[in-house]
C-alpha cells in the first residue's frame, strides 16, 4: 500500500513564539508536498497498470480452480470452450464465452 505524504503543518500559535512562516516558505513548502504527492501516485498508478486484471488459465474441469476471482478466463479442455468466472449480485460462477 502506498504511504501518501502529509501536508506539514505550517501555522502555529504566535502566543507559543515559534516559527511563522513567510508567504514563500509556506509556498515552497506547498510545492515540496505536492510533488511528493505526485510522485507516490505515479508510483501506484504504474503498480496498477502492471497488474493483470485477469487470469487465464488452460485446465481439463473448472473444478480444478480452487478460488477464482471474477474476470478469470479459462479454456475447459474437456468441453473445449472458453469460460469466463462471473461475480455479481445476480450470479456467481463460470459462465461460457461466444459462440455455441
Amino acid at each position: 500500500m502506498a504511504r501518501y505524504p502529509e501536508i506539514p503543518a505550517l501555522f502555529f500559535s504566535k502566543r507559543t513564539g515559534e516559527k511563522t512562516f513567510t508567504q514563500e516558505e509556506v509556498y515552497k513548502l506547498l510545492q515540496q508536498w505536492g510533488a511528493a504527492l505526485i510522485n507516490e501516485l505515479d508510483i501506484r498508478d504504474v503498480e496498477v497498470e502492471s497488474t493483470p486484471t485477469s487470469n487465464i488459465l488452460a485446465v481439463v474441469t473448472v473444478s480444478e480452480v480452487g478460488r477464482p476471482q471474477a474476470g478469470d478466463i479459462l479454456y475447459a479442455a474437456s468441453a473445449g470452450k472458453f469460460r469466463g468466472f462471473v461475480s455479481s449480485a445476480a450470479s456467481v460462477g463460470w459462465v461460457d464465452l461466444g459462440g455455441p
